[in-house]
């Protein structure tokens, strides 16, 4: 094999940040594999890169991983750089060890860049800490995805036990997540925040409870929901000003 493949990580949108190393990989790289959801701005950075999209959008056409397996080797048997670009980071939710068991196996390098996940990201976009001392000292990342022929998930056992938890790729199904956990005993009043493009212009928060979670709004954009009492001043400022506003109109 001539090259290397480079798992790279994107980050939650924004390219300022991204690390140095994923900057100077993308502006060596002869050839560019990346999601559906890296934001253009980063693509930008590997301009003298051949880009191929290889994303994977739920309801949407997605490109087979035994695929993008394949092409990722033989990028790297013609290629000196290979980089595979993942939204957010790589060994999180990003099929990573899919794509390094199969590309090992085949005797190609690879190297892992980490990036800036989602749940980081969202929550310097709000600034409430995931953890807080004496209140929160556990958190959860979970998914309620679950791929055809895959085992259960155990995400709402997860969520019970941890005081903070990140819930990815949940959006879609709002009320199928409140039903499960309140069903499970997580109280409806548990207080959740709900990020969406977060570390882009566009960004937006909303707080609710649990059991308010399915009816609030969301523009189809890259969502994260999070869940626990860390949010409970944030949902009640919010709750504050929905009545100031509301008075304001009478």
């Amino acid at each position: 094999m001539s090259g290397t493949v480079y798992l790279v990580g994107a980050g939650p949108g924004a390219s300022d940040l991204l690390t140095v190393r994923a900057v100077r990989l993308l502006s060596e790289a002869d050839v560019v594999f990346h999601d559906a959801l890296v934001h253009p701005d980063t693509l930008a950075l590997a301009a003298r890169a051949e880009k191929i999209p290889v994303g994977k959008r739920c309801g949407k056409h997605s490109t087979a991983q035994r695929f993008i397996n394949k092409r990722l080797a033989d990028a790297a048997r013609g290629h000196k750089v290979v980089v595979r670009l993942k939204g957010g980071d790589p060994m999180l939710f990003g099929r990573a060890h899919e794509e390094l068991s199969y590309l090992r196996a085949q005797g190609v390098r690879v190297e892992v860049v980490p990036g800036v996940t989602a749940a980081a990201a969202a929550s310097a976009e709000i600034g409430i800490s995931l953890t807080r001392r004496g209140a929160a000292r556990t958190v959860a990342f979970v998914t309620p995805r679950v791929g055809r022929g895959e085992r259960e998930s155990t995400w709402i056992a997860c969520v019970l036990a941890a005081d903070t938890a990140a819930i990815y790729m949940g959006a879609g199904e709002a009320e199928a997540i409140a039903a499960a956990l309140i069903r499970a005993g997580k109280p409806a009043s548990t207080p959740v925040a709900l990020v969406e493009d977060a570390s882009l212009p566009g960004t937006s928060a909303q707080y609710a409870t649990l059991g308010e979670l399915p009816r609030l709004a969301t523009r189809g954009a890259p969502t994260l929901i999070l869940l626990g009492e860390v949010y409970r001043e944030a949902l009640l400022e919010a709750a504050l000003f929905q009545r100031l506003r509301a008075s304001q109109r009478l």
